[in-house]
């Protein structure tokens, strides 16, 4: 197998130690690399994200040991489920003693045909993993500009609530949530990148992350307020470059509403 250029020697060798292990359990048919790896972009920083095909007569009994079987790898220090990404087949570990961040992703063989990024396969039985992927393009989920639209006015409703509240953290906690699910995945995906919310934004779009910046605030009401009304010039920039259908009137109602509460 060849690996990245840009693999660092930390990585490739917990990565021997994990093909070593898993390649031993013959209800694992084949283990694929996703992410920087995939692309050839790590660094000493970066993740490993994996993906562990089972035969699917086998994959309630690999879920149910999958901890047991990551425990067996040299260096584990801590694991937890991606319950909170909205994925329970991810475990997401630590291993020592260089802090490498792991995360395996345990999936029934027919369904590692559904996946957001191409994957690099690491082994597998004969060529099921790759016959599989010759089936499929990966796909990346894109933003929808009309989805946006019809929430984006409520959300500056409900932002101008908790500022004239007095609620600055929970506003803080919106201003995120746009820059990672409005503004950055629509500039991305105009730019014809993949829209991965804010990840790596100061670099692949630096001229946007400075219009980013003044979204970005402290718990004082004058910084959010302003913060706030950068985030709506953003948000009615981008939007000129997509087709929806525009709620004019709950635009004007609740930007009035936000100037009326938050001067």
């Amino acid at each position: 197998m060849k690996y990245p250029k840009t693999l660092p020697d930390t990585h490739k060798l917990l990565l021997d130690k994990i093909l070593l292990r898993l390649k031993k359990d013959p209800r694992i048919v084949g283990i694929g690399a996703g992410g920087s790896y995939a692309t050839d972009t790590l660094d000493k920083y970066s993740d490993l994200d994996l993906v562990i095909a089972i035969k699917p007569e086998h994959f309630e009994a690999v879920m149910a040991e999958r901890f047991s079987i990551l425990d067996s790898i040299e260096g584990k220090s801590a694991a937890f489920t991606g319950e909170h990404v909205g994925e329970p087949r991810l475990v997401i570990a630590l291993y020592a003693p260089d802090a490498i961040h792991v995360d395996f992703k345990f999936v029934s063989l027919p369904d590692i045909a559904m996946r957001v990024d191409e994957t690099k396969v690491l082994w597998e039985q004969g060529t099921l993993l790759s016959d599989i992927f010759k089936t499929t393009k990966a796909k990346y989920p894109k933003p929808d500009p009309q989805w946006i639209e019809d929430r984006f006015w409520i959300w500056t409703h409900y932002v101008s609530t908790k500022i004239a509240r007095g609620e600055y953290f929970e506003a803080l906690e919106f201003l995120s949530f746009i820059r990672t699910v409005v503004l950055s995945p629509l500039a991305l995906k105009q730019a014809e990148m993949t829209p991965s919310g804010v990840r790596k934004i100061e670099t692949r779009l630096p001229e946007f992350s400075k219009k980013l910046e003044r979204t970005v605030a402290r718990p004082m009401k004058p910084e959010l307020t302003s913060a706030v009304k950068h985030c709506i010039a953003l948000y009615l920039e981008l939007r000129e470059h997509e087709s929806v259908k525009k709620n004019t009137e709950a635009q004007k109602m609740c930007i009035q509403y936000f100037e009326d509460e938050t001067h």
